[in-house]
């Protein structure tokens, strides 16, 4: 089966990144004229539509368990789902997706203020080296609202992630996400009506696909952490951004400059090296488990996140 090796949660990964890469290809297609708020609302509701078949992964028993942490979680990618557009439609494909790349950053801060965890120097290192690999690329005097809407989508994902640790765990994947988008449905819909343009359904099928290739990715990368940890597949994640390279500058002939490249390594070579460090940890601890005790290790287990 599809990810119970290695290898093959690799190539899992590296597809369900290109998933996400033509996703977000979709979304700036759509120019930067695009009724952002209306798009999200589609997008939410094409989830929905798309998730019905998978109806029997829902437990109908405690449908809304979790409720509080759910509508939060959901109403925080409202935002970030809008950024991105924002972002997407203004800046470079590459730069854009660098700077999402920085919401394993931003969860490493995030998780000191708010769950109290401590850092080691390389986690201190990672997130200097990251930041200062965001505003390498970004570069201040070039900041605008598409810049901004990129750090407001990192952000957005970073809290999300976050908050997967208070969802239900008996949950599946399915019941979380389909339940995190109706809860989406009535702001996004008021928020689309509010903005005042006019309909437009032509919105629908960019909407549908951009949902399709997010769902894809979000599959691909459950079944690459079911049966594998995930501290030694999670780098091939970051082929994403090799993606995002060649296709902005095939398509889009948006070349990267040196600025690019120096910022997009300072914010993943870190990440990596802690991914690293993590699995060394990860294989040491196994080690002195077995040696305890027979019993077997468990697999660890990373929640896909939608973007």
């Amino acid at each position: 089966m599809p990810g119970k090796t290695v290898n093959s949660a690799i190539v899992l990964l590296v597809i369900g990144n290109a998933l996400a890469l033509v996703s977000d290809v979709v979304i700036k297609l759509l120019g930067q004229d695009v009724p952002v708020l209306q798009f999200v609302f589609l997008r939410c509701l094409c989830t929905v539509l798309m998730l019905l078949p998978f109806y029997r992964m829902i437990d109908m028993k405690a449908p809304f368990a979790g409720l509080g942490y759910h509508a939060l979680r959901a109403h925080i990618g409202i935002i970030g789902i809008g950024a991105m557009v924002m972002a997407l439609a203004t800046l470079p494909l590459a730069t854009a997706n660098a700077v999402f790349y920085a919401a394993p950053l931003i969860v490493v801060v995030l998780s000191v203020l708010i769950f109290r965890e401590r850092l080691t120097w390389l986690s201190v290192a990672a997130v200097v080296s990251g930041f200062a690999g965001i505003l390498l690329i970004l570069r201040p005097v070039e900041i605008g609202w598409g810049a901004l809407g990129a750090l407001v989508t990192a952000f957005s994902l970073a809290f999300n992630a976050l908050l997967v640790r208070k969802l239900p765990k008996n949950q599946t994947m399915v019941h979380s996400v389909a339940l995190n988008y109706v809860l989406c449905l009535p702001v996004a819909g008021a928020l689309a009506l509010i903005e005042g343009r006019d309909w437009s359904w032509s919105l629908v099928l960019s909407a549908g696909a951009s949902s399709f290739f997010i769902l894809g990715y979000n599959f691909a990368v459950l079944l690459a952490y079911r049966h594998v940890a995930a501290n030694q597949v999670t780098s091939a994640e970051y082929t994403g951004l090799i993606w995002a390279v060649l296709i902005g500058w095939i398509w889009f002939n948006e070349v990267p400059d040196l600025w690019f490249l120096a910022g997009s390594l300072m914010i993943v070579v870190p990440l990596l090296a802690l991914g690293l460090k993590n699995r060394q940890a990860s294989a040491g601890r196994s080690i002195a488990r077995r040696n305890e005790s027979p019993e077997p290790e468990a697999v660890v287990e990373t929640p896909a996140e939608l973007r």
